[in-house]
């Protein structure tokens, strides 16, 4: 009876490795789903953490029956409960490499939209930075000590406002340009 309890202790164990992968795969889908919504990177870090426990369990798993199951002395009464743990250890394994293969993925897959995400704030925050460049460099030119004879509008009353408008259109000007050309 020492084989048959050794055997129930390694089927029980492999159920456990198996309940606990459905845990972990069920935690992984509600981690997917706050990265759908989320920004920051805490998802990604439980993300990994679940990948290492995978690993663990993984390597876990390998060690056990190929260990514990030669050491055993058989008898023919066991076979059965002998394949069923060999086949339950299997698929715990096969489990364990699905689960962390997928979660790989979905870690490169959302760090890649992450990385897409921040690639196109920089991309406006650029074109909203050219578009304000433009009446800094006017007002920049008119606020020099310069004479005021080479100056155009310098000697008008409305001088002030005709500059204000021109670099107020020059800045629409280029925003319709970049947005023509997709960079808004």
């Amino acid at each position: 009876m020492k084989t048959r309890f050794i055997l129930q202790i390694l089927y029980r164990n492999a159920s456990m490795y198996l309940r606990y992968l459905r845990i972990i795969d069920k935690k992984s889908e509600q981690i997917e789903e706050k990265l759908h919504l989320s920004t920051r990177n805490q998802e990604l870090m439980e993300l990994l953490e679940l990948e290492k426990s995978l690993v663990y369990f993984t390597t876990s798993l390998r060690s056990d029956v190929n260990s514990k199951i030669d050491s055993i002395k058989k008898y023919p009464e066991d076979t059965e409960l002998l394949e069923d743990v060999i086949i339950e250890n299997k698929q715990a394994i096969e489990m364990a490499n699905i689960y962390s293969g997928i979660l790989s993925s979905m870690m490169g897959t959302f760090a890649s939209v992450i990385s897409n995400n921040l690639n196109i704030v920089m991309k406006v925050l650029a074109v909203i930075t050219i578009v304000m460049s433009i009446p800094t460099i006017v007002f920049s030119a008119y606020g020099m000590n310069l004479s005021a004879a080479g100056m155009p509008f310098s000697r008008t009353p409305w001088g002030f406002l005709i500059v204000i408008i021109l670099s107020v259109v020059a800045s629409i000007i280029a925003a319709i340009f970049l947005s023509r050309k997709k960079f808004f």
